[in-house]
């Protein structure tokens, strides 16, 4: 059967065939929508969770422990071991003892490999000593002052293609000679030594007290490397009788010494000028009660580190003061062992340490990050020496018995820590703790800089400036085309601003970067100008509107009055800029940027001015777009029931509109502020990309977001530094998510209090 609609069109009845069909496809079409909505909702939800677990399965390794495994545990031949050292494959080492054996032997059997035959012919050794423990450098002093210097080296080759050869060899970097330390023959009784470059320093205690100085700067022949000319300086410290000098330790830059003696002090020294060494300062190091056991540079010979009888270990550095002196200062320490530090051992490549106590007991720590990995017992032994592989995955200990123990160390992330991140840190060679981010240096003594706290510090800024800027411009923008605007005119605006949302942020960043900053930079008093009667003469021209004759305003159509302010607009900006040079030339002697440095303001050209100017503009379709509708969907009824009711327009829309548009409104301004937090190409390039944090609007910044675009190509994979950059990209993702889940609380709360409306 059919049946005649309204229209006249013919419909087929309900219970027709065709009506039961159609019935049939129109229900699986909604139920096949329901399914394909849930799917793309469940979907959109799985891609975040596994895009903030994949996150998190990379940042979490830099937050676990060290790992010990025991790779080999034997008894040698060896005896009387006084320094160790070990390759960097962990499978040759060599111990140089204190009868005047050099042996290197297999870390895993003892099996010795190669015991050369060190030129010492009848000399009496009194002394062992060695240099930093990146150039293999060891010296043997003798009873009649004079000393002998050797390096131990390795040759690898791989004469089948894919075998690994280790060939070690001993290198006299003064040729086999006898150098004469101390002119007066006595006993070297300590021996410090470093041989780097051409240059050799020994550095020695002489059974009277005294310690000498001897710096030897070689020059070889270019054709043979033979040796054809020692240049020699010498000189002497006296010492205090009253103390004993337990440790003498010369830097590998052959520049500064330190004396650390029985009661606790330590002398620091300047030996810049061999010749002449100078005392910087003596400071006591430790407690009355307390003994210094031992006494190690960390890697860089910057800092020492002290260890001391009662078990914690101290770091030292000098610290150049406000009149440009260097002063020892004790930065930080580790209390986590509490018997009698025996050896320090520093990694080659970070700002690590092991260190050994009486009991056996190992710990590892990282001293920029202030952080202790482990502490674990180790040897049975009260006198064991122990040395690290240069990949700092590799230990080797030799008790005086001749027991040798080989770890294998699984330290990757060390230099990682709440501390390191987040606090302020006393890194090397600074006056202060600060928040610093320097992830890569040319120095071979660097310290990693990883504070994030500089690169938030910059996001939030970026974010701040942006959202002055667009905010009131955006949200006044709304409310008046959305409330106030004719209908015509808001068809014009509305797809005008919404179109600048698509205009990429690279194309704004290079404009930013390379036409407005120096636009900025050239006419900065003309922009304040802009900036502070731009307002003034907006509020004057609508004062000015009121009070012009009736029958001139009636020109106008309602609805079109703002189409007046853009000559206004064009006008103030004109004469701004026009007057820019003589407002600059009369208040700040032509030149407004040297006058703010000149009273404390650092100004850069690339600022946070530019920035919040550019990202302020990229903002404003988004907040304005969401505002405008939010705005414009208010129910007619209500406003038109308000204006009915005896209220003007203006009170209508602060009092009932607004109230009732107040949850879009908040989520226009909290999906702009994520952007913003999020931006990624315009604080890259419109601003220096310098970590500081300072809120001054003249200086630049650095963000997470423009961090991790820069260093993310340059990082090598797993190392420290790309998971640092991970977690700067969860950092990101997390302050977006508690912005979005705060604004969906909050817009909840206001849908709520003023659905009733």
């Amino acid at each position: 059967m059919l049946e005649q609609t309204a229209d006249n069109s013919v419909l087929p009845a309900a219970d027709s065939p065709v009506a039961k069909r159609r019935r049939a496809w129109r229900g699986t079409k909604d139920r096949l929508a329901k399914h394909a909505v849930a799917f793309g909702g469940i979907s959109v939800i799985l891609a975040i969770v596994l895009i903030f677990f994949y996150l998190l399965y990379v940042v979490m390794p830099m937050f676990q422990g060290a790992d010990i495994e025991s790779k080999a545990d034997y008894q040698s031949e060896i005896s009387e071991s006084r320094y160790l050292s070990i390759n960097e494959y962990n499978d040759v080492a060599v111990t140089v003892n204190a009868d005047g054996r050099v042996r290197f032997f297999e870390s895993e059997t003892g099996e010795t490999m190669y015991e050369p035959d060190l030129p010492i012919a009848d000399n009496q050794i009194s002394s062992v000593g060695a240099g930093s423990n990146t150039t293999g450098v060891f010296g043997y002093g003798f009873e009649n002052g004079s000393a002998l210097v050797f390096q131990t080296e390795y040759k690898v080759t791989y004469p089948e293609g894919t075998t690994r050869v280790i060939i070690p060899k001993v290198e006299y970097p003064l040729g086999d000679n006898i150098v004469k330390v101390d002119p007066e023959g006595q006993a070297l009784t300590l021996l410090s030594l470093q041989s780097y470059d051409d240059q050799t320093t020994f550095a020695a205690l002489t059974a009277d007290n005294r310690v000498v100085l001897k710096s030897v700067t070689k020059e070889e022949d270019f054709l043979d490397n033979t040796i054809f000319t020692l240049k020699e300086k010498s000189a002497q410290i006296t010492l205090d009788n009253l103390a004993k000098i337990t440790h003498l330790k010369l830097d590998i830059n052959q520049r500064e010494l330190y004396l650390a003696d029985d009661k606790g002090f330590i002398h620091y020294y300047d030996v810049q000028n061999t010749a002449q060494p100078r005392l910087v300062q003596k400071v006591k190091a430790v407690p009355t009660s307390v003994d210094i056991t031992s006494v190690e540079f960390l890697t860089g010979g910057i800092s020492i580190l002290v260890g001391r009888s009662d078990g914690q270990i101290d770091q030292w550095f000098p610290v150049r003061d406000k009149d440009n002196n260097y002063t020892l200062h004790n930065v930080r320490s580790f209390a986590e062992q509490t018997n009698p530090i025996i050896a320090i051992a520093p990694e080659q490549a970070r700002k690590g340490f092991m260190a050994l106590d009486n009991q056996g007991e190992l710990g590892i720590y990282h001293t920029t990050a202030q952080r202790t990995l482990m502490v674990t017992k180790v040897v049975e032994s009260d006198q064991a020496v122990m040395a690290i592989s240069p990949r700092a995955n590799g230990i080797i200990a030799v008790t005086p018995e001749g027991n040798i123990t080989l770890l294998d160390v699984e330290n990757e992330h060390p230099d990682i820590s709440w501390h390191s991140l987040w606090e302020k840190v006393w890194y090397e060679s600074r006056d202060k703790p600060e928040y610093i981010w320097q992830s890569s240096s040319a120095s071979s003594d660097f310290e990693p800089k990883f504070s994030l706290s500089p690169l938030t510090f910059g996001t939030i800024k970026a974010a701040f400036y942006a959202m002055m800027v667009a905010v009131p411009l955006a949200i006044m923008g709304a409310i008046f085309t959305a409330y106030f605007m004719s209908p015509k005119m808001r068809t014009l605006v509305k797809p005008t601003i919404e179109i600048m949302e698509a205009l990429p942020t690279v194309i704004l960043g290079f404009l930013a970067g390379l036409w407005l900053a120096p636009l900025v930079e050239d006419n900065l008093p003309g922009v304040f100008t802009i900036i502070f009667m731009l307002p003034v003469m907006i509020i004057l021209t609508a004062w000015g509107w009121t009070k012009l004759p009736r029958q001139w305003r009636e020109k106008i159509p309602d609805g079109w009055e703002a189409a007046i302010l853009i000559p206004i607009v064009l006008l103030v900006g004109y004469v701004s800029m026009s007057l820019s040079s003589t407002l600059e030339l009369w208040l700040f002697d032509g030149n407004m940027p040297m006058f703010l440095n000149q009273i404390g303001i650092d100004f850069d050209q690339r600022n946070s001015l530019v920035v919040g100017l550019v990202m302020g503009f990229a903002v404003i379709p988004t907040i304005f777009s969401i505002t405008e509708d939010a705005i414009f969907g208010v129910p007619k009824h209500l406003t038109i029931g308000s204006l009915a009711l005896g209220a003007t327009p203006w009170q209508t829309m602060t009092r009932v509109v607004l109230l009732t548009a107040s949850p879009g409104i908040f989520s226009a301004v909290m999906i702009g502020l994520g952007r913003a937090v999020g931006e990624t190409m315009i604080v890259l390039m419109a601003t220096g990309n310098t970590p500081i944090m300072d809120f001054n609007i003249f200086e630049g910044f650095r963000a997470l977001s423009a961090n991790i675009a820069v260093e993310m190509p340059e990082a090598e994979v797993n190392s420290s530094h790309y998971r640092v950059l991970f977690l700067a990209a969860l950092v990101l993702f997390m302050a977006t998510f508690v912005l979005n889940t705060v604004a969906e609380v909050v817009r909840q709360r206001l849908r709520n209090k003023y659905s009733s409306l």
